[in-house]
């Protein structure tokens, strides 16, 4: 290699990668978002929040869409999109929703953290891929590592009503991750090669339809605070449908792999935004248990492995 190409090399090695900025954006949004639900789920309830942040989404990405000129492309999978979009917005929303009535932002959002396990119990389930030891080993610690924290952060060690809530609480969030790992997978199999802008804006329209009727039928009697809906506004707008879109960037520029390392930022900013806006007590066990959680959702989805010996060596 020439001095030329040494030095032509090294610049380019030192310039900082625009889809790192994406990330951490991206990191900051969907941490946000647990913020926002927090906020206002309690005031809408969790059907009408959830039916409102898909249907201000879809009229952020309609337009967008329409811009980019992938339109034909949404009626061309309009079946599967709109179906993955109950999937992968309209139920973990509701659930994530009525979870943060009573949980706070940061437990959700280490909850959140583990999407990419359910993703693999799935694909397995599904595809038949087989997770190696190493990332059995990742599932084993990540959900002991929610089990720690359920039991002790949510209040499940406590008797009576505060602790059922929070259980129920704990497994909706636990569903709404489920969800979406059946949603990643099928959009493998149904949506492949499917624009990924038309591929959200379906999704978005599935779940608007999805949770219309029962929004209208469960709608607060009494009208929701305006920093309620300016939460709700930010949570549509923002952290879902731009949220979406650098998501998606993110894959065309650097790939699934890195995309998916948005699952370690998210809890990070999700804890950070409680603690600061809403005097969220953060406890070292609870950092202690967030911390097994991620280390276990890093060897389930094979960013790091552990050096485990071949069978029989």
């Amino acid at each position: 290699m020439s001095a030329a190409q040494s030095a032509s090399a090294a610049a380019a090695a030192e310039t900082p990668k625009p889809w790192l900025l994406d990330l951490m954006l991206l990191g900051a949004l969907w941490g946000a978002s647990f913020l926002f639900m927090r906020i206002s789920a309690p005031e809408f309830g969790a059907l009408p929040m959830a039916a409102l942040r898909v249907g201000i989404a879809t009229l952020t990405l309609l337009p967008l869409l329409a811009l980019h000129g992938q339109m034909p492309a949404l009626r061309q999978h309009w079946k599967a999109a709109l179906s993955i979009g109950v999937l992968n917005s309209g139920l973990p929303f509701a659930l994530f929703a009525y979870a943060l009535i009573t949980i706070n932002a940061g437990l959700g959002a280490v909850l959140n953290a583990t999407v990419p396990m359910f993703g693999a119990l799935v694909a397995w389930a599904w595809f038949g891929d087989r997770p190696d030891r190493s990332r059995l080993t990742g599932l084993a610690l990540g959900f002991a590592g929610v089990a720690l924290l359920a039991g002790r952060s949510a209040g499940l060690q406590q008797g009576g009503g505060n602790g059922t809530q929070a259980l129920w609480a704990v497994l909706a969030c636990l569903g709404a991750c489920l969800s979406y790992g059946i949603a990643a997978n099928a959009t493998r199999r149904h949506l492949q090669g499917a624009p990924a802008l038309a591929t959200a804006t379906g999704s978005q329209i599935g779940a608007t339809l999805f949770l219309a009727l029962p929004a209208l039928w469960l709608w607060p009697a009494q009208t929701p605070s305006l920093r309620a809906w300016l939460s709700l506004i930010a949570l549509g707008v923002a952290c879902t449908g731009l949220a979406y879109i650098l998501f998606f960037r993110i894959i065309a520029n650097a790939g699934p792999q890195r995309a998916l390392t948005v699952t370690f930022l998210v809890p990070v900013f999700a804890v950070a935004y409680g603690a600061l806006f809403l005097h969220e007590a953060v406890t070292l066990w609870m950092l202690g248990c967030a911390a097994i959680v991620v280390c276990g959702v890093a060897l389930s989805t094979g960013m790091v492995r552990l050096p485990l010996r071949p069978r029989g060596g």
